[in-house]
């Protein structure tokens, strides 16, 4: 039976005869996702010195703030998952409606709920210390982001992406 070999067949068929087994994966995706969100959130105290003069190395654990790590996360997927698959597999579409989701609650919900946690805990300071209510730890404040930290999210997440797949 004649039977005949692309040049990618072959080079599969090559590779997967020389290489080893891992034991961890070269999944590029979720390498891309990982780094990216890793890159973020280490840019977050530096970014926090830049704008107020003051080194604060707990937003390296927390979550708003510039850049946005969430879009940072799914930006990098989705653009690894493109370039791996096309942008015409159901995981890249998958990919992107969670990337849009993750977005638009940052720059909605969660920015809001932030700004509404703000000025609850400037109403409780003013509350006399003999109210109940005065004693309460104050609620976290920076929870979403603006459109730009959004932005600057989604450009380190692509860049980290596109880096990360052609140095692979």
């Amino acid at each position: 039976m004649n039977e005949v070999i692309t040049a990618a067949d072959a080079s599969a068929r090559f590779r997967s005869a020389t290489s080893q087994p891992s034991i961890i994966p070269f999944n590029v995706p979720l390498i891309s996702a990982f780094l990216a969100l890793a890159i973020a959130q280490f840019l977050k105290p530096f970014t926090v010195w830049f704008k107020e003069r003051r080194w604060d190395s707990r937003r390296m654990l927390g979550s708003g703030g510039m850049p946005s790590s969430h879009s940072a996360t799914v930006t990098a997927l989705a653009v690894a998952i493109a370039l791996e698959e096309g942008t015409g597999a159901p995981t890249f579409a998958v990919a992107l409606v969670l990337a849009c989701v993750v977005m638009y609650d940052a720059t909605g919900v969660r920015l809001h709920a932030g700004r509404q946690a703000e000025l609850l805990n400037q109403i409780v300071c003013e509350l006399p210390p003999e109210h109940p209510v005065s004693n309460c730890r104050p609620l976290r404040d920076s929870l979403g982001h603006t459109p730009i930290q959004v932005l600057a999210g989604s450009v380190l997440g692509f860049a980290v992406a596109v880096l990360l797949r052609t140095s692979s």
